[in-house]
Order: C-alpha cells, then sequence, then structure tokens
C-alpha cells in the first residue's frame, strides 16, 4: 500500500506542474496589461512602469515562469497589492471557512445520498424508488444559490432558526460555528444528494445483478449481511468517483454560496480581489485552488487502493 501511495503522489507531481503552467499562461494571455488595470487608464507611465517592476512583469516570459514556479517552491506567494499582506496570510485566515463548508456539503451529501440511493436499488421500480429518483432529479436541478436564496427566506427570515449572515465565529465556539454553517452547508449538500443517490443506484444495482450476489442469496445469508458486506463495498468505487469529481466543483461553488451568505472563505476573497484589481492575491489564491484540485484527484485514486485491493496491483 505504501508503493501504491507513493506512486500516486508522483505522479500527481507532473499534472500539478501542468496545472501551474497553464494557469501561469492563462494570467499572461488575457488581454490588457495587468499594472494598468491596478491603477486605472489615468495612471502615469512612470507609475505603470514602477508597478510592473514591481510584479515582474518587465521580464523576459521565460524569467517570468522561472521565478512563477521557484515563489511557489518557496511557498512564498506575494503581498497583497490592496492591503500590503501576505498572502498566505490572507489564505490563512480565509481557508479553515471554505474547508469546513466543503467538508460539511460533502458530509450532507453522502450521508442522505448513499441510503437514498441503496434504498431505491433495493426496491426498484416501487413507489420508494420512484420518490428517490425524483427527489434527487430536484436536488439536481435547483442552483445552489437559489437553494441558498430559499433557505434564507424560510429558516431565517421566517422561521429564524439559523442567521441571515453566516459571520466568522471562533473555533473555541462549536455551537456557534455549527449554527453559521449549516445553511451554507445545506444549500450546497443538497446537489451532492442527488448526484450521490443517483450513482449509488446505479452502481448498486448493477452489483445486484452479480453471480456472487445470487450465489449469496440461494445460501439464505441475511440481506443485510449481503448488502452491507458484499454489495456495497464492491459498488463504492463509481459513488468514490462522483464524490472526488463533485468535491472539486463544490470548492468553486464555495464562491457563490459565501457571497450568497456573505461567509468569509476563499471564494469571498477571490471576489474582494477582483474588485479591488489585487492581481498578486488573485494569482496567489488561483494557485491554491489548483493545489485542492490535483490533491483531491490523488485522494480519490488512493481510496480506489484502499476500497479495491485489484487497482493496486495495477
Amino acid at each position: 500500500m505504501v508503493g501504491f501511495i507513493a506512486k500516486r503522489l508522483l505522479s500527481a507531481l507532473p499534472t500539478l506542474l501542468a496545472v501551474l503552467t497553464v494557469l501561469f499562461v492563462i494570467i499572461r494571455i488575457v488581454p490588457g496589461d495587468p499594472a494598468i488595470a491596478i491603477l486605472g487608464d489615468n495612471a502615469t507611465a512612470e507609475a505603470v512602469a514602477a508597478l510592473r517592476e514591481r510584479l515582474g512583469l518587465d521580464h523576459p516570459l521565460y524569467a517570468q515562469y522561472r521565478d512563477f514556479l521557484l515563489m511557489i517552491v518557496r511557498g512564498d506567494l506575494g503581498s497583497s497589492i490592496a492591503t500590503g499582506q501576505p498572502v498566505w496570510d490572507e489564505v490563512r485566515s480565509a481557508l479553515p471557512y471554505t474547508l469546513e463548508l466543503t467538508i460539511a456539503s460533502i458530509g450532507v451529501g453522502v450521508i442522505f445520498g448513499l441510503p437514498i440511493g441503496t434504498i431505491a436499488a433495493i426496491n426498484r421500480n416501487t413507489t420508494l424508488d420512484y420518490v428517490a429518483r425524483i427527489g434527487s432529479l430536484l436536488g439536481l436541478s435547483f442552483p445552489a444559490f437559489y437553494t441558498a436564496i430559499l433557505l434564507i427566506m424560510v429558516f431565517s427570515l421566517q422561521l429564524g432558526w439559523f442567521p441571515v449572515i453566516s459571520r466568522g465565529v471562533p473555533l473555541s465556539d462549536v455551537a456557534g460555528r455549527l449554527n453559521n454553517l449549516a445553511l451554507p452547508a445545506i444549500s450546497q449538500g443538497l446537489i451532492m444528494v442527488g448526484y450521490v443517490a443517483r450513482a449509488s443506484r446505479s452502481s448498486i444495482l448493477e452489483v445486484l445483478g452479480e453471480d456472487y450476489v445470487r450465489t449469496a442469496r440461494a445460501k439464505g445469508l441475511n440481506p443485510r449481511v449481503i448488502i452491507l458486506r458484499h454489495v456495497l463495498r464492491n459498488a463504492l468505487i463509481p459513488i468514490v468517483t462522483v464524490v472526488g469529481l463533485y468535491l472539486g466543483l463544490l470548492i468553486g461553488n464555495s464562491v457563490l454560496t459565501e457571497i450568497v451568505f456573505n461567509r468569509p472563505g476563499i471564494g469571498k476573497l477571490i471576489v474582494e480581489a477582483l474588485s479591488q484589481r489585487d492581481y498578486t492575491l488573485l494569482q496567489g489564491l488561483m494557485i491554491v485552488f489548483a493545489f485542492f484540485i490535483v490533491l483531491v484527484n490523488m485522494l480519490t485514486d488512493i481510496a480506489y487502493g484502499l476500497i479495491d485491493p485489484r487497482v493496486r496491483r495495477q
């Protein structure tokens, strides 16, 4: 298993380098001069030249790429143009909120989606199956920001159970943090429920048709034992794939969710960087997002090996 994990770590490095290279190119080929975009059209030529020198934009492209990679290796993402603070400090203050929102949304999706999909598969073409399939389709049909607005109207404005605005709460206040996290996590997690339910239903139905499941039934094994011990484990890889793919999307969707709930986090920080034309902060946040996407894909590959030993031998 250690060798399998080491191979996955090594294979992630070229992917990460490719992603960072694409990010570097995209930032550089965007029309317009970043220095002019930051300072405005009325900036003097001297001010633009000074800012271009500060950002390293006056160097040849290969030198900029070399400095870009060396900066990442050193763990130095530069300093925010708007606040003057190191980008890492800005990221560290916002990252816990985005991570807890993403993890909670995944939890909502798996905790509710997996049982719904399992029940639908076991009761195929019954009323329970039809209700589960319609419910999952509805979950996929509503955009996260629209669901967030509905949740605020019902549970915050009408019932008053949760705050309208998700404030930054200290880690020591667990109850307050969960209270602020509930609605954003549910609004993102509902779509995840639909994905997981449909993927788990399809995967479990396929496994239920296998010969070893029919043999287990013929031997008179308890149906619960068959589902938990034989069916679910072999049906997990497609489900893990869906969770891994959607985890990357959740990190991106956090931008809209954090805006709707006025919640601190990486997504809100990106919007602020765009509005303030903070070039270095925006570049640093995009690098952080790239790292997370590659990390999620690598962890998904490792999960395959944990679930199915045959994957480790490939």
